[in-house]
């Protein structure tokens, strides 16, 4: 069974503002973690945490660039697995930025969640990415 994530928040800031923070590495390292993002479609980057054991994990989160419209839609695969090039997560990130009079909703959907082997990390990004959220607004509201 295909499983998907999606979570909706708003930033009282214009999408250029929120864009920021989606798409510039450094701060990307503040809210989500240490990687090697360029903003160019069809560059391959990685995001980099400590390996998780009990995720069969090895902390590395190979990713690809796949469609950018500045300031409204974002989208890379986030593929994972164990290490010596085995993938066992293959899943897609996608952003949108909605202009609104007070601000930015923003919407975020992560598929790619069928096998029950990655039920861990899907109730990881479940609750992950709205805290991820909170931290951009910390952040960008500071």
């Amino acid at each position: 069974m295909e499983r998907s994530i999606k979570h909706q928040y708003f930033f009282a800031h214009s999408p250029e503002k929120v864009w920021q923070y989606l798409t510039n590495s450094d701060l990307m390292e503040l809210w989500l973690m240490k990687n090697n993002f360029q903003p160019v479609v069809g560059t391959d980057f990685q995001f980099r945490i400590n390996p998780i054991e009990s995720l069969n994990f090895d902390g590395i989160f190979y990713c690809t660039l796949l469609e950018m419209e500045p300031f409204k839609k974002l989208s890379y695969s986030w593929k994972a697995g164990p290490g010596e090039g085995k993938i066992t997560l293959d899943s897609v990130v996608i952003w949108k930025l909605e202009p609104t009079a007070e601000g930015t909703n923003v919407f975020l959907e992560h598929n790619g969640f069928a096998k029950e082997e990655n039920l861990g990390f899907f109730d990881g990004f479940n609750h992950g990415w709205v805290e991820k959220f909170e931290k951009i607004a910390n952040l960008i509201n500071a």
